[in-house]
């Protein structure tokens, strides 16, 4: 057994949605430092044109595609972009997303449709848009590896928080399921689809996280927030030969917040 390459994304192609900050970007660079060339879109083209800047810096390869990947037209301009670049495509992962909270008699319809829209029908729309060169990666010497969809979800998605983010828990628990039924279909073309489940990790969608780390950390069983390092490992763990037979799971990643949910 030959192990020395167990993790290593040396040689593949990855393109990471919301990838210009937050858990998009730790997945990025996590992805870089394991010899991946990855590509981060985002909806502001300034912002993702820096962070690609910043982690090409780092070394490695990260390339800028600035789109708004929330409707179907903006799924299939991604994916003709990307197709200028590339011809195939041997890691996705859907992470881009948007949450919305409001107390239950006044949340409103526009709070229910861009959070479902971005957070549950992209990631489908998006993997549909870039099947072909998904399939072509999976084809590849022989159909030696599989070609990777990595869904972003949530803890939210699969315990109850008790804010009122409804549009929220409901799309990133549908995304739990929609990676099952996904991972069933595209399995049969060499193509492995799982998830994540993040927890507390600081970011400019979880501010909680971010602002008050000292505050939240007391309420997680581990009695931190998530690292960098505790995301790229995760994913590189799924992106890579690690994970090749981990076949429609969530990876719930949140130092034992579900468990202590109940």
């Amino acid at each position: 057994m030959n192990t020395s390459s167990l993790f290593s994304l040396q040689g593949r192609t990855a393109l990471v949605t919301g990838g210009s900050r937050g858990i998009g970007r730790m997945i990025a660079a996590g992805f870089l430092a394991q010899g991946a060339k990855v590509y981060i879109t985002a909806r502001k083209a300034a912002v993702c044109d820096q962070t690609a800047k910043e982690l090409s810096a780092l070394g490695g390869e990260c390339i800028s595609l600035p789109i708004d990947v929330s409707t179907v037209d903006g799924a299939k301009a991604l994916a003709a972009a990307f197709g200028e670049h590339e011809t195939a495509l041997d890691i996705l992962v859907n992470n881009a997303g948007a949450a919305w909270g409001a107390p239950f008699d006044e949340f409103p319809e526009s709070g229910w449709d861009k959070v479902v829209d971005l957070n549950l029908k992209a990631p489908f729309f998006l993997t549909q848009a870039l099947a072909a060169p998904l399939r072509k990666a999976a084809a590849a010497n022989g159909g030696a590896r599989p070609a990777k969809v990595i869904n972003i979800a949530s803890v939210d998605g699969v315990s109850v928080n008790p804010l009122e983010t409804y549009s929220y828990a409901a799309s990133k628990s549908g995304l739990i399921h929609l990676t099952k039924r996904m991972a069933l279909r595209l399995v049969e073309d060499n193509i492995v689809v799982t998830a994540i489940a993040p927890g507390a990790f600081a970011s400019d969608m979880n501010k909680d996280a971010r602002d008050h780390g000292d505050t939240v950390k007391n309420r997680i069983p581990a009695k931190r927030i998530g690292t960098d390092e505790d995301m790229a490992g995760a994913a590189i763990f799924l992106a890579s030969r690690a994970g090749d037979y981990v076949v429609g799971t969530t990876l719930v990643v949140d130092g034992g917040v579900t468990i202590a949910r109940g």
